[in-house]
């Protein structure tokens, strides 16, 4: 998928997290024959011209056999209980090891069974319609993820700390900001009464 001729974009999937309220990681929890996590990386890794890196943190050993073979980078964040900003920093820098030049990076989480290729390819269209720098998933009046950044908010992204994610930056540059919908982007997985839900 990588074609280094083209702008290439970063998707960097946040999965080091241990999933305390759920008791079992729910990156592994399957859902339609894959499990969470597998298809988070398998719908990234089909996205023209992309580079994906997937953090592992909490039961990293379990969960790297899990991983399908796709063409992606995994890499460990051993200061995951730290916080979301650790894994968004490493990841981020990873990426950029891999890719200097790259120009625009997607952050997803797991935990979202109905992320698709499409979802990914959506926000990369409207960055390229209307050049504005953040591009958000909207779901239940609310701003999230899978959101795209552009280069210019690298350094900050890379400066986060603690539990910040990177909602704060959407409502600090919310001048610079569209969204596109993703119905059903609300649903995620925390507790064993959500995947119940969702598997029946």
């Amino acid at each position: 998928m990588f074609n280094s001729e083209k702008n290439t974009v970063g998707i960097v999937i946040l999965a080091a997290g241990n999933s305390s309220r759920l008791g079992q990681p729910k990156q592994l929890l399957k859902f339609r024959e894959k499990s969470l996590l597998e298809n988070s990386i398998l719908e990234a890794s089909k996205t023209a011209n992309s580079i994906v890196v997937a953090v592992l943190g909490s039961h990293h050993e379990l969960i790297e056999n899990e991983i399908p073979d796709a063409e992606i980078t995994k890499i460990l964040n051993s200061e995951w209980e730290s916080g979301m900003a650790s894994s968004i920093v490493k990841g981020l820098s990873k990426l950029l090891e891999l890719d200097p030049d790259c120009e625009q990076c997607i952050f997803a989480v797991c935990d979202q069974p109905f992320i698709t290729t499409s979802i990914f390819e959506r926000l990369i269209a409207e960055f390229q319609k209307t050049n504005s720098g953040i591009i958000a998933s909207a779901y239940s009046d609310i701003l999230g993820t899978p959101v795209l950044f552009h280069r210019k908010y690298f350094t900050e992204l890379l400066g986060l700390k603690g539990k910040e994610g990177a909602k704060k930056l959407l409502k600090k540059y919310s001048d610079d900001l569209v969204s596109v919908p993703f119905e059903k982007g609300s649903i995620d997985i925390d507790t064993e009464e959500d995947y119940n839900k969702l598997i029946s």
